[in-house]
């Protein structure tokens, strides 16, 4: 591959998808259809390619488009799992966490600090069991085989050291911190992006603004989103993994949604912040509210665990209840308490929780927070099989366990599972990733294509000019976005492959560069 190119046959765009999506319904029989294209139904879509057979994957809307988008961002070690007793569930976050980082996508996900602050509000029975639970994720990263240097060990600070890397936390009566790491990646819609493209590298027809709107166990009727025509993909599987909207194509799938919410602040209203930071939900044993700097000028702090009932939106609102909630755990531990005024914006994803409560209702329902996060895959009565609950730490195993099933259902002959050890798009060991002539951010974002990237914004000077003032996205990111990631329209470049849009005031202002950079790249599309 050139340092100017992107990798063989994983571009993605309006051109490829309108050849694709003709060859896809065109009265031939692939092997597998995947519907939805978040991590999940992405990374089925690779698990399938990747062993050879015959992949089309669609998504209604776009990548990434669900709750895959909506995430802290974190590559969970499944610390919090050990505290309710779902060691199972536990080892395999780590072990996921690890295969992320190691071997996968390293150049997405890396080591992520935080800071647990004693304050005042954390007796010293709560930070002996907090040290206690940091202590056994050590211990799981070391079963998953997870190295010390990938993720150090978990330590105590004093009020000193504690004050240094996290300077918002207010000083009296600060007795230390505790220390620990966990796995973050860049951008979680890049994850989804970059597990799409690897999709395509290996064969898979890659399908945005298709609309599965009837399943069988032999196909689907679909709609192109974009024209209205409508159609059918024959397959001789189906997998199911649209998430929280699972039900509506599958009878007998019963999800209870849960919403998590994350307000977005400006960087320079906390300060510096060289670690994330653990502030202890009150009243609660194993429940933090998470502080999650993001490195682009923006903060994060997250999240709530909300029971949603009633119809799933595309895109959830987000209630004044979670943003006050979330406001005031967070001022329980700060200097100054940030003010309702200073939110720039606020996000919720809706995670899929399998239902297995029996329950017609929410009266005496468990609790969402208390529902397992292990994943499932059924196979219905006609042969469609579903992967719900899980969450983004362990999408590759559920992605591997729907193919297992799928395959194993309906007679295909399938190679075993090689994605564990199977590089994304951009992967390359961290001493290669450390020497690309690009800038760092873009090696974060893009690998080993972060050259090619940052090679076009080399050859045209307008477009090494960010997208809009104080914000580091450039209009060469939107243009790669258009030529190779399968970008459409404006949403697509702002809210997805980028996170410009999380703050309505700069998508607002980001809007019309959008717009010129996608009648820019028209004449550039095959």
């Amino acid at each position: 591959m050139s340092h100017t190119e992107a990798a063989p046959g994983s571009s993605l765009s309006a051109h490829r998808r309108g050849r694709e999506l003709a060859e896809a319904a065109d009265g031939r029989t692939v092997d597998v259809l995947v519907v939805g294209l978040g991590a999940t139904g992405a990374g089925a879509a690779l698990d399938a390619a990747a062993r050879g057979l015959d992949v089309v994957a669609v998504d209604a809307h776009d990548l990434a488009f669900g709750t895959s988008r909506w995430s802290s961002k974190l590559i969970h070690g499944g610390l919090r799992y050990l505290a309710s007793a779902q060691f199972d569930v536990a080892h395999e976050s780590a072990v996921e966490r690890g295969v992320l980082m190691t071997r996968t996508a390293p150049h997405l996900v890396a080591a992520q600090p935080f800071v647990l602050p004693l304050t005042p509000l954390v007796s010293r029975a709560q930070a002996s069991l907090a040290w206690a639970g940091l202590r056994a994720g050590d211990v799981l990263r070391l079963a998953a085989r997870t190295p010390r240097q990938v993720l150090p060990v978990p330590r105590r600070l004093s009020a000193t050291e504690a004050r240094h890397l996290a300077p918002s936390v207010r000083a009296a009566g600060l007795r230390g911190g505790l220390l620990s790491w966990d796995g973050k990646v860049t951008d979680d819609a890049r994850l989804v992006t970059a597990l799409a493209r690897t999709a395509a590298a290996h064969g898979a027809r890659v399908l945005t603004r298709v609309r599965a709107w009837e399943l069988t166990g032999a196909g689907a009727r679909i709609r192109d989103e974009l024209t209205g025509e409508e159609g059918e993909i024959r397959a001789r599987a189906v997998i199911n993994a649209t998430g929280v909207w699972a039900g509506a194509l599958t009878d007998g799938i019963r999800i209870r949604p849960s919403r998590g919410t994350h307000l977005v602040l400006r960087s320079e209203r906390l300060g510096a912040l060289p670690a994330g930071l653990h502030i202890p939900i009150p009243g609660e044993s194993n429940r933090f509210v998470l502080v999650l700097p993001q490195g682009d000028g923006r903060v994060y702090v997250g999240l709530t665990d909300e029971p949603v009932d009633g119809a799933v939106p595309d895109v959830p609102e987000v209630p004044e209840t979670d943003i006050g909630f979330l406001l005031d755990v967070l001022g329980s531990a700060l200097d100054t308490p940030v003010s309702r005024d200073e939110v720039v914006g606020a996000f919720a994803g809706l995670r899929p929780l399998l239902d297995t409560s029996g329950h017609d209702g929410p009266e005496g329902a468990p609790r969402t927070s208390d529902i397992s996060r292990r994943h499932a895959v059924l196979t219905s009565p006609d042969g469609v099989t579903t992967v719900v609950g899980g969450k983004l730490t362990t999408y590759r195993r559920m992605a591997q366990d729907a193919v297992d099933a799928a395959a194993g259902a309906r007679g295909l002959r399938a190679a075993p599972s090689p994605t564990a050890a199977l590089p994304l798009i951009g992967a390359a060991a961290p001493e290669r990733l450390r020497t690309l002539p690009a800038p760092r951010r873009l090696v974060r974002r893009y690998g080993t294509e972060a050259v090619a990237v940052h090679a076009l914004a080399a050859r045209d000077p307008a477009l090494a000019e960010p997208v809009l003032p104080g914000h580091p996205v450039t209009r060469a990111e939107l243009l790669w976005a258009v030529r190779h990631e399968g970008a459409l329209d404006e949403s697509d470049l702002l809210d997805r492959r980028t996170r410009i849009g999380v703050v309505p005031q700069d998508r607002a202002q980001a809007l019309p560069t959008a717009r010129d950079v996608l009648d820019r790249a028209a004449p550039a599309r095959p």
